[in-house]
């Protein structure tokens, strides 16, 4: 029977994995996606993780969810619903369905649907299937757990080893449905488990269990389907997450800049696996410190800098709070410094697993006194890469603390990443003190063409030299109280930042003739141009233009905000974007999308207010 399935070739899906907690989801998404970037599918992924720490089993807000929306061609969001769900207890299924299409297929375990389980989910009837609105003949309902036990039977395994590899059934299970390669999946297990080989041949097994279910049954809801790449580039890819991205970005500007890089941090969901990454590349030089508090990481980073390394504090919104002295530190110093910013929900602790955008007038204006600083915002996961390549030049080039903004959805997010080649990247040239001066040099001296102060690197014979948090005089370096040196200093430290040259803000869509310009920073990007996308299709003149470089603004952007006839800001916060373009831009009074629910943007939501605002304009 299963041989005549007829292979049903798709431009994209949409798969999200739920379950409990502890029930591996994000590990049985990211082998999927990562199976699909390898074949050369465009990607985009989104880990929901549940904001409690370890809520009961089975509960409602204990349910962890990954979505992977993979694609023939470029894809730019994880999707708004799926168009498969895998709901591997009745939590999972009451709480997921929601992000489901009607039509989508559900795989669910049935021997996580007992009366406790049910009664646990909150549901009245024991016909969950019926009581949910679901077609039954969408449902793939199997008795996931123990054809899990069965397969392992012989393993020599405990009950609670055999329950854990639950996950990789019903990744097996996905892999049939969409014709996938099991051989990268097994891969992948064998190098995770290499110092426990029995676990992956374990779990190589029971993935192997469910595809040889999905290629035996009968079942009314089961088709298989095929992504093709459409774009295929030569080159090595790999499926990686935003925050792996942005590690590698730091080690490969310290690699350029031939300068040892550090580190210096404090946990904090949902930053810490740029310090977890990090520290396992020692072999590269790289130096990382998890330090007492959020202070001390920025503090012993501002030191690091001082001695000639290229230094990077990590953190999230409420440390971004807890360091403001330390980088008003670099800031007076003129030391270079990236600060990465891994937005979350707030305030407070808020939504700690959760993505926002809420931190953007924080880290532009939240510090005491006149404390100039550049900021950035990476707009994908494999952005981050680039971004904090970027970030880090511009900090060493321009001899300034600079604030890299990324958030929980591009941090834990996943899209297929082109390796790129280091001879081809940009050159990063940190302005050290010139030989010539050696003898008349002072700390604050500064280059001529970008207004930064040298960099004098102890050690350096002739060059020794103090710095601190009170205000130096511009000609000797020594403690001044002056007043007209005071403003002086003010007035070349904002200079310096204001001088820096970033790429004009790009326009995408109906360039020339657009009736309606939205408009967004970071994160957003992929959700703005998939309802650009949509829109245009439907016949509308749209553009897009997604800001990448926040202070300074680029040079072009007044005349671009005000070419087009309508403008709209969408971002995930009360509008903070918008209120500082009305400060920058004279008479600029766009219309606003604002959400702050620590999802992603729905694009069906945004296509359907953009064009109320088309037809308001007609």
């Amino acid at each position: 029977m299963a041989e005549q399935l007829e292979i049903k070739e798709l431009e994209q899906v949409v798969v999200r994995f739920s379950g409990d907690s502890g029930d591996g989801m994000q590990l049985a998404g990211n082998i999927f996606s990562t199976i699909s970037a390898t074949v050369g599918n465009s990607i985009s992924t989104f880990p929901d993780y549940p904001a409690d720490i370890r809520a009961p089993q089975g509960s409602l807000t204990g349910v962890s969810g990954f979505q992977v929306h993979i694609g023939a061609s470029k894809v730019f969001t994880p999707g708004d619903l799926c168009d498969v769900l895998v709901a591997m207890n009745a939590a999972a299924f009451k709480t997921q369905l929601r992000y489901a299409k009607p039509t989508a297929t559900i795989i669910i375990d049935t021997d996580s649907f007992g009366p406790k389980d049910l009664e646990k989910a909150e549901f009245k009837t024991q016909d969950y299937i019926a009581e949910m609105g679901v077609d039954p003949d969408r449902v793939i309902a199997c008795p996931l757990t123990t054809m899990v036990k069965d397969a392992l039977a012989d393993s020599g395994m405990d009950m609670k080893g055999m329950l854990k590899c639950r996950n990789m059934f019903a990744l097996g299970l996905v892999c049939w449905l969409f014709s996938r390669d099991l051989d990268v999946a097994f891969n992948f297990l064998r190098e995770k488990f290499a110092k426990k080989p029995a676990i992956a041949e374990a779990n190589i097994k029971v993935i192997q269990a469910g595809y040889d279910y999905g290629h035996n049954t009968h079942s009314s809801a089961m088709n298989v389907y095929r992504i093709e790449t459409r774009q295929k580039q030569p080159g090595r890819y790999m499926d990686i997450t935003g925050n792996k991205a942005t590690a590698y970005g730091f080690i490969a500007a310290a690699e350029k800049a031939g300068l040892q890089l550090y580190l210096g941090s404090y946990p904090i969901t949902p930053a810490t696996d740029v310090l977890h990454e990090l520290s396992k590349h020692k072999s590269l030089g790289v130096k990382t410190v998890q330090c007492e508090d959020e202070i001390a990481g920025c503090s012993s980073a501002v030191g690091a800098s001082f001695a000639g390394a290229l230094a990077v504090t990590s953190t999230s919104g409420p440390g971004i709070c807890l360091k403001s002295e330390a980088m008003n530190l670099a800031v007076i110093m003129e030391l270079p410094l990236v600060v990465l910013d891994v937005q979350r929900g707030g305030p407070a602790t808020g939504l700690p697993t959760k993505s926002e955008q809420t931190d953007l007038l924080q880290v532009l204006f939240g510090r005491n006194g006149e404390s100039p600083m550049p900021v950035m915002a990476a707009l994908s996961p494999t952005d981050c890469f680039k971004a904090a390549y970027d970030a880090s030049k511009m900090a060493l080039e321009h001899m300034t603390p600079v604030v890299l903004l990324t958030d929980a959805f591009i941090a834990n997010g996943s899209g297929a990443f082109k390796l790129p080649e280091l001879d081809k990247m940009p050159a990063i040239n940190p302005p050290y003190v010139p030989e010539e001066l050696r003898g008349t040099w002072t700390p604050y001296m500064r280059d001529p063409e970008t207004g930064s102060r040298y960099w004098a690197v102890p050690g350096r014979e002739g060059f020794e030299h103090i710095l601190g948090g009170l205000e130096k005089d511009n000609r000797t370096g020594a403690i001044s109280t002056n007043p007209e040196n005071h403003d002086l200093m003010t007035r070349l430290r904002a200079e310096k930042v204001a001088r820096i040259q970033v790429p004009d803000l790009e326009v995408e869509g109906d360039v020339d003739d657009a009736d309606l310009l939205i408009v967004g920073f970071g994160s957003t990007y992929g959700h703005l141009h998939a309802a650009m996308d949509e829109l245009r299709a439907a016949g509308h003149k749209v553009a897009l233009a997604q800001f990448r470089y926040l202070n300074p603004l680029p040079a072009n952007t007044a005349e671009v905000l005000k070419r087009y006839p309508q403008v709209v800001v969408a971002e995930q916060n009360m509008g903070q974007l918008a209120a500082y373009l009305r400060m920058k831009v004279d008479n600029f009074t766009p219309a606003q999308f604002n959400q702050v629910k620590g999802q992603p943007f729905v694009v069906s939501e945004l296509t359907s207010y953009f064009t109320q605002l088309l037809q308001q304009k007609g």
